[in-house]
C-alpha cells in the first residue's frame, strides 16, 4: 500500500502538528483512529436522495466506495448535496430551480471540500445537472477526482414494447387530442418507470454520463451499466480505489479535461443524438478550468460529427441497449478509427483514452452502435445555428428528424404555461413558429426546460408541423423541431424580444441559420418601444442566480471562473 506525505495534502490543515488537536478530536469522536487521520482524507460526494428513482441508489453506490479508499490507504468521508429532478420539475414553475442547481451543487461541493481540506473526491451523480454540477465542483478544486454516474433506469414494457417517461409525457398531448382514453394515461405512468435510475434514453443525464468517460473523469465504460446491476457497487469500490492511485500521482482533473478533452466530449455529445444542455454544460465545464469552449466552439465540433447512436429519442433504444453493445467505448473505438477523437488525452486511469480503447474489441453484432465509416447520418445529432434572430447563437438536435429547414408565422408567448394553454386547446396551427421568450437564463430565472409543451405536441401529432423557439432550453428528451438557447435572452432585450405574432422566421438546420425576416427599420421601432419587464422572483436563489448568471452560449456561468483565479485549492 501507497504511504502518502500529507506535507502539500490540503488535509494537513485540519489533521497534522499540536495546532492541529482540536481538529483531530472531532476525528476521534467519530471512532477514527490515530493511523486513520494520518491518511488522505477523500471526500465522497453524494447528490442522493429520495426525491426521485435517479438518485435513490447513490448514497449506497457512494458508502461501497469507502471499502476502495480504505483498501488504498485512503480516509473516506461522505457528504450529500442537492438534486432537483426534472421529470418532477417539468412543467410548471419547478423548473426555474433546475438549471440554478447546477451552480448550488457545484458551489456546495466547492465548500465542502474547502471546508473540511479533502485531498480528493469520488462524486456520484444522477439527474440531469447533478452530472455537470459535480464535474464542475472537480474542475474548480482540481484536487484529483472521479465522476461515477448512478446509473440509469431499466425501460418500463407497454404493449409489447420499451417505454420511458417520455412516452408519459407525450400521451398527455394524445389524451388532448381526444385519441386516447384517460385509462391508458393511468397504465402507460404505472409502467413507464420500473425501478431505479436515471432516464434510461440519449436525455440530459446520459449525455453529460458519456461526457464524464469521453472527457477523462470516469472510468472505462462504467457509466452505460443501469443502476439496478449488482456491478454498479463492484464499480464504485474502483473509483475509490482509484481516486488513491491519483492522489499517489497528483493527477488532477485540469490535467485531464484539456481543450482536446473537451473536443472529444462534444464529439461525443453529437455522436449519440445527445442532449442540447450539452452545449451549456460543457462550456460551464470548460470555464472551471480556464478554457475557451463556447456554444459555437461545440458547435464547430458538431459539423464534423457522424450521428452513429440509434438511441432514444431520435432512435430506437436506451442505455440498457448501449451498455450491452460495449458501453461509450465502443462507440468511441470507431470514432478514434477515423481520426475523430484526440487519443493522447489523459484519463483516470492513469493511461491515455488511446491505450483504454486499445482493450476494447469492435463488436460487429451489435445493433446500436454503427460503424463512423457508415453512420446513420453523416452528421447531425446536434447543431448550432446563428442568425438575425439569434445572434449569440442557439442550438437544436436534429437526431432522428426528416426536416432540417422551416418557414412560418411566428406565434408568439411570453411564458411557457400559456403556450402549454394554447396547445392543450389545440390553437396552435400546423406551419406556424411557437416562440416562447422570456424564459431564459435572467428572464426566466432559471432557464426552464420546456418538455411538457414539446411532448404534448407530439401526442397532438404536430411534432413535425411546427417549429418551437425559446431562449429557455429544451429537456434531452424532447424532439422535434426545437430550438432552444436563443441568445440573446429577451430580457436583454435580444431579437427574439421583438418578434411579433405573423412575422416569418426562417430556420436552416443544414445551413446553421436562425433568422427574423422583418426589416431592420421596422424593428429599430419596436426596440425603441420595448421596456424590460420585472419577473416575480425579486428574492432568494433565483434572484440572486438572474443577478449573477451570463448567457446561455458562455454556459450560463455565475462567476468569473478559473482565468480570474488567484490561487487554486488544491494547492492550499
Amino acid at each position: 500500500m501507497t504511504q502518502f506525505d500529507k506535507a502539500k495534502l490540503p488535509s494537513r490543515h485540519v489533521s497534522v502538528g499540536p495546532e492541529r488537536a482540536p481538529h483531530r478530536s472531532y476525528y476521534y469522536a467519530m471512532g477514527i483512529s490515530e493511523e486513520d487521520i494520518a491518511k488522505p482524507f477523500v471526500a465522497l460526494a453524494s447528490a442522493g436522495n429520495n426525491s426521485a428513482p435517479c438518485n435513490t441508489t447513490l448514497d449506497a453506490q457512494a458508502d461501497a466506495a469507502q471499502a476502495g479508499v480504505i483498501q488504498a490507504g485512503g480516509m473516506p468521508r461522505r457528504f450529500n448535496t442537492i438534486t432537483v429532478t426534472d421529470g418532477i420539475a417539468m412543467g410548471h414553475q419547478g423548473m426555474k430551480s433546475s438549471l440554478v442547481s447546477r451552480e448550488v451543487i457545484a458551489d456546495s461541493v466547492e465548500l465542502s471540500v474547502r471546508g473540511h481540506c479533502y485531498d480528493a473526491i469520488v462524486g456520484f451523480a444522477g439527474c440531469d445537472k447533478s452530472l455537470p454540477g459535480m464535474m464542475m465542483a472537480m474542475l474548480r478544486l482540481n484536487v484529483p477526482s472521479i465522476f461515477v454516474y448512478g446509473g440509469s433506469i431499466l425501460p418500463g414494457r407497454f404493449h409489447d414494447r420499451d417505454v420511458t417517461v417520455v412516452d408519459v409525457f407525450e400521451v398527455v398531448g394524445k389524451y388532448a387530442a381526444g385519441a386516447c382514453p384517460i385509462s391508458e394515461v393511468h397504465a402507460l405512468e404505472k409502467v413507464a418507470c420500473p425501478g431505479h435510475g436515471a432516464c434510461g434514453g440519449q436525455y440530459t443525464a446520459n449525455t453529460m454520463a458519456c461526457v464524464g468517460e469521453a472527457i477523462g473523469l470516469s472510468l472505462p465504460n462504467s457509466n452505460m451499466v443501469p443502476a439496478p446491476y449488482t456491478s454498479r457497487e463492484q464499480i464504485a469500490v474502483a473509483a475509490g480505489a482509484q481516486v488513491m492511485d491519483l492522489v499517489a500521482r497528483q493527477l488532477r482533473p485540469r490535467d485531464i479535461c484539456t481543450r482536446q478533452a473537451f473536443e472529444n466530449a462534444a464529439r461525443i455529445v453529437a455522436a449519440t443524438g445527445g442532449s442540447t444542455n450539452g452545449a451549456l454544460h460543457l462550456p460551464a465545464m470548460a470555464h472551471e478550468a480556464g478554457i475557451d469552449f463556447d456554444l459555437f466552439d461545440v458547435a464547430e465540433i458538431f459539423k464534423t460529427t457522424p450521428y452513429i447512436a440509434d438511441l432514444k429519442p431520435g432512435g430506437q433504444y436506451v442505455a440498457k441497449d448501449m451498455y450491452e453493445a460495449g458501453g461509450v467505448y465502443m462507440l468511441m473505438k470507431t470514432l478514434l478509427a477515423e481520426g475523430l477523437l484526440h487519443g493522447d488525452c489523459l484519463t483516470v486511469t492513469g493511461r491515455t483514452l488511446a491505450e483504454n480503447i486499445d482493450e476494447v474489441t469492435w463488436n460487429p453484432d451489435q445493433k446500436v452502435i454503427y460503424d463512423a465509416k457508415a453512420p446513420i447520418t453523416p452528421t447531425g445529432g446536434v447543431v448550432g445555428l446563428r442568425g438575425s434572430l439569434a445572434p449569440d447563437g442557439a442550438i437544436v438536435k436534429v437526431a432522428g428528424m426528416h426536416r432540417l429547414q422551416f418557414e412560418g408565422p411566428a406565434r408568439c408567448f411570453d411564458c411557457e404555461e400559456d403556450a402549454f394553454a394554447a396547445v392543450e386547446e389545440r390553437s396552435i396551427r400546423e406551419g406556424e413558429v411557437v416562440v416562447i421568450r422570456y424564459e431564459g437564463p435572467k428572464g426566466g430565472p432559471g432557464m426552464r426546460e420546456m418538455l411538457s409543451t414539446t411532448a404534448a405536441l407530439y401526442g397532438l401529432g404536430m411534432g413535425e408541423k411546427v417549429a418551437l423557439i425559446t431562449d429557455g432550453r429544451f429537456s434531452g428528451a424532447t424532439r422535434g423541431f426545437c430550438i432552444g438557447h436563443v441568445g440573446p435572452e429577451a430580457a436583454e432585450g435580444g431579437p427574439i424580444a421583438l418578434v411579433e405574432d405573423g412575422d416569418t422566421i426562417r430556420i436552416d438546420a443544414e445551413a446553421g441559420t436562425i433568422d427574423l425576416l422583418v426589416d431592420d427599420a421596422v424593428l429599430a421601432d419596436r426596440r425603441a418601444a420595448w421596456q424590460p419587464r420585472v419577473n416575480d422572483y425579486q428574492s432568494g436563489a433565483l434572484w440572486r442566480y438572474a443577478q449573477n448568471v451570463g448567457p446561455a452560449y458562455a454556459g450560463a456561468v455565475t462567476h468569473p471562473g478559473a482565468k480570474m483565479e488567484k490561487h487554486v485549492y488544491a494547492d492550499i
